[in-house]
């Protein structure tokens, strides 16, 4: 079991809130977060009661408003907290997934994209993801497969964004594997062989997104963009294959915004009321999931029946497995230190503190044949030592029963046809990669 890991990072105040004479409210110190709301005077509460102050803590809480701080948090290190952790899953054989959510114009983009020169998440994963994959290749430490998708949710529909725009790929179906979860039909899926690969398909992806300028952000993303990764390796550890597969999901989330501080009319504010549908809707799947966690954790508390929204939104579907099931997950939300974003900042807070509770069953996801060869193999261990302990009546179910000798020569015979079967298998996909 795992729980969600939370990180918190603040931008710099930006023009339109150094125009409306912001005051700065947020103070980072270590792991912790706070916000001052400067409505309240020092020493003194609120309606309500209410505090002048709230402290968060989350696993990271990274200041990225002034280079010039003591403590200022760049993109390597946001990197080096959380990608890496990313990483060393995907070679461990677990699903992983890093999702951006945070107000419009509050650094989403930046944090999993980056711009020029300063790359954000993403990019940074997949050129770690091949500077790995090429390191293990010259020690022939293992044979690798990596293919991308890229998709974006706009108005409640998918579109591929690695695909010519057609009537056939703006409104694709999700689907239900019983075994691996949901997923798109018919999104395409790119065979990479390389960084440079990756980054053709990144750039084209993020050209056809759909983004349109808001009172907020010149810039606003009004989908919701997740990058997927399919990563399979397969090698033999002590005459034994091994083959994995994992599932890297990589999401910028589209901002949550208030209609009168964007300005937002028309196609804008349908495009904000959708996107605002699918976050209310993850914010209920988290309290849901956090919910089920903190019962589970107290065996004291009797177990209350949680229903999990996951199909109130397509976002939430197809995030499902990484939201509450086989993934190692983290979420970094982004917020702005200006205190007339002051209600948005304050839920984003409140919104990642809740995430924190929730408990995830990752488990490594390898072929079913590899894990068929190693139950035989132990299997065969185990006939061996009855037999040299000459027990051959432990294993006679009926007068019928198969001697052990002839149990251990089928074992044996069926473990070295399906390793022949995996080895072809896998020579065979070698050379098509090496074609290509």
């Amino acid at each position: 079991m795992a729980s969600v890991k939370v990180a918190v990072r603040v931008r710099p105040i930006n023009r339109r809130e150094q125009e409306l004479d912001a005051k700065f409210i947020i103070s980072m110190e270590k792991n912790q977060t706070t916000i001052t709301n400067i409505k309240i005077p020092e020493g003194g509460t609120g309606d309500l009661g209410r505090e002048r102050t709230k402290t968060f803590t989350y696993d990271f809480s990274y200041f990225s408003a002034d280079p010039e701080s003591p403590i200022y948090a760049s993109q390597e290190m946001v990197f080096n907290n959380l990608g890496i952790d990313v990483l060393q899953s995907a070679f461990e054989g677990y699903n992983a997934c890093i999702f951006a959510y945070g107000q419009t114009g509050s650094g989403k983009s930046y944090t999993m994209m980056g711009n020029a020169g300063d790359t954000g998440l993403i990019p940074r994963i997949c050129e770690g993801l091949f500077n790995r994959i090429n390191e293990k290749t010259r020690w022939n430490e293992a044979s690798f497969r990596t293919e991308v998708s890229y998709l974006e949710i706009y108005n409640e529909r998918v579109r591929d964004l690695l695909r010519r725009k057609s009537s056939k790929t703006n409104n694709l179906r999700i689907r239900e594997h019983p075994k691996e979860g949901p997923y798109v039909e018919d999104l395409s899926k790119h065979l990479v062989q390389n960084y440079s690969d990756v980054e053709e398909l990144m750039e084209g992806g993020n050209i056809n997104r759909t983004t349109a300028a808001t009172g907020m952000n010149d810039v606003s993303s009004r989908s919701h963009a997740i990058f997927t990764i399919n990563f399979t390796q397969a090698k033999f550890d002590t005459e034994m294959p091994c083959e994995t597969v994992s599932k890297i999901h990589l999401v910028d989330l589209a901002g949550s915004e208030r209609a009168d501080a964007t300005g937002a009319t028309g196609v804008r504010l349908k495009e904000g009321g959708n996107i605002n549908k699918s976050l209310v809707t993850l914010g209920n799947v988290i309290s849901a999931l956090a919910d089920i966690s903190q019962d589970a954790s107290n065996p004291l508390i009797k177990k209350k029946q949680v229903f999990v929204p996951y199909r109130d939104s397509v976002l939430t579907w197809l995030l499902k497995d990484s939201l509450g099931g086989n993934s190692k997950t983290i979420m970094i939300a982004t917020i702005s230190p200006a205190d007339v974003n002051y209600g948005e900042t304050l839920s984003t807070l409140r919104y990642a503190n809740r995430a924190k509770n929730i408990i995830n069953k990752p488990t490594i996801n390898e072929d079913p044949n590899v894990k068929l060869i190693r139950e035989l193999r132990a299997e065969i261990a185990r006939l061996k030592t009855l037999l040299a302990q000459g027990n051959q009546i432990a294993l006679l179910d009926s007068p019928t029963a198969l001697s052990m000798e002839e149990k251990l020569q089928q074992n044996e015979a069926r473990v070295q046809e399906l390793t022949k079967e995996w080895t072809n298998k896998w020579n065979e996909t070698q050379n098509i990669l090496k074609v290509s």
